[in-house]
């Protein structure tokens, strides 16, 4: 299972954990047979969630600018059984673009996703989503507003909430534990 696959990630750099890789997976409507661009490989957690979702007949670039979150990400992706649909590339995306195009989908998790917009909705096909992923409100509404100013339509920024239940007979209540924020998060379509 995915479950079982991201239980072996190695961390080093914080990861993007399930819940909000599932909805990046679900907002910037990624399936089997994406080609999707990841900038911000870092350990790999996000970059297993997508090889999973895109299937055997799909692909993954992952780009990092660091050597050393390039091969921590390699290790963790080839753990999990997906190393023959990831690419990793050492490519600083923000000051160079992205080498590769007519890619359905872009995933950014960079400390200014803002700056890495313009090469994205470069990459991208027309009618293709870009998701970001971002710890604070002022990224986040800087992030949003570039996305609106680059011409995104369909711009939409929310925040996952994850609380169990405890389930007994006659008994059923809400877990007092709950995970609450990890991350915001930000998606965009390319309009043609």
């Amino acid at each position: 299972s995915l479950a079982d696959r991201l239980a072996t990630v190695r961390r080093g750099a914080q990861i993007v954990g399930a819940k909000d890789a599932a909805a990046l997976i679900q907002l910037a409507g990624i399936g089997p047979g994406g080609r999707i661009a990841e900038a911000g490989s870092g350990s790999g957690a996000l970059t297993i969630a997508l090889g999973h979702a895109v299937g055997e007949g799909g692909r993954v670039f992952s780009y990092d600018r660091r050597r050393d979150f390039l091969e921590a990400a390699s290790v963790n992706v080839a753990r999990a059984g997906y190393a023959d649909r990831v690419e990793f590339r050492e490519r600083d995306v923000v000051a160079l673009g992205f080498d590769i195009d007519r890619i359905d989908a872009v995933v950014l998790d960079l400390p200014e996703p803002w700056a890495a917009l313009a090469a994205g909705h470069e990459a991208l096909v027309p009618g293709g989503y870009l998701a970001t992923y971002t710890p604070t409100y002022n990224q986040l509404e800087r992030t949003v507003r570039t996305l609106r100013e680059r011409g995104f339509g369909e711009v939409r920024a929310l925040e996952r909430i994850e609380r169990g239940l405890h389930v007994g007979d006659g008994g059923t209540r809400p877990d007092f534990d709950m995970l609450g924020h990890t991350g915001f998060l930000a998606v965009g379509r390319k309009v043609a």
